[in-house]
C-alpha cells in the first residue's frame, strides 16, 4: 500500500504490534474507568442499568485485549496502562458548567468520550481480525464476537445519547431551543 512501509525484521513487526496493542491498552483503561463513573453518576436514574451493563462489558473487552497480548506473547507495558488512567482522571476536571454538582452534560460528554472509545476498541479488534488471517493464535471467531459486541454498544450508546441530549440540552418543555443558532465568524 502507497506510504505504508512495513516492518524491516519480525524483531520491529513483534515491537509495533505491542506498542499498537498498548496503546489500545491505555485507551480500554481510560475506557473502563470512564464507563464505571458514568454508571456512578447515572445510578438510579432510567439510564444507569444500561450503563452499568454496557461498563461491565467495556471491563470485560479490556481483559480480552490483555487476553489477546498475553497469547501473543505481547507483554503489558503498565506505564501506558497507567497513562490511561491518569487521562481518564484529567478528563474529569473540564469546566462543565457546575462547581459543586454534576452538570446535566456530564453524562451527554461521558457517552461521547465512550462513544469515541468504543470506535476505537472497533477498530483494534478489526486489527487483530485482519492478522487473524495469517496469525493462527489468534481465533477468528472470538475476534467477530468482539466486533459484533463493539457495533451493539455503539448502537446502545448513540441510543443513550441522543436520549441524554434531549434532556441535558431541553428547553424544560421537551422541544428543546427555539432560538436561532448563530454561528460565529
Amino acid at each position: 500500500m502507497p506510504g505504508v512501509t512495513p516492518p524491516r525484521s519480525e524483531d520491529d513487526r513483534k515491537a509495533l504490534l505491542g506498542i499498537y496493542l498498548n496503546d489500545h491498552l491505555a485507551g480500554a483503561t481510560g475506557g473502563a474507568r470512564l464507563a464505571k463513573r458514568a454508571a456512578g453518576g447515572a445510578a438510579g436514574s432510567p439510564i444507569g442499568e444500561e450503563l452499568s451493563r454496557l461498563a461491565n462489558e467495556i471491563d470485560d473487552d479490556r481483559a480480552s485485549l490483555v487476553g489477546v497480548m498475553r497469547t501473543l506473547g505481547v507483554p503489558v507495558r503498565h506505564y501506558k496502562a497507567y497513562a490511561g488512567a491518569a487521562g481518564e482522571l484529567v478528563g474529569r476536571l473540564k469546566p462543565n458548567g457546575r462547581l459543586l454538582e454534576r452538570s446535566p452534560l456530564s453524562s451527554l460528554i461521558e457517552l461521547d468520550a465512550l462513544r469515541v472509545g468504543v470506535a476505537g476498541k472497533a477498530a483494534a479488534w478489526g486489527t487483530l481480525r485482519v492478522l487473524a488471517e495469517t496469525d493462527d493464535r489468534l481465533d477468528a471467531a472470538t475476534l467477530d464476537g468482539l466486533l459484533d459486541r463493539a457495533s451493539r454498544q455503539a448502537e446502545r450508546i448513540d441510543a443513550l445519547r441522543a436520549e441524554v441530549a434531549a434532556t441535558a440540552l431541553s428547553d424544560g418543555t421537551g422541544h428543546g431551543d427555539d432560538s436561532p443558532v448563530r454561528v460565529m465568524t
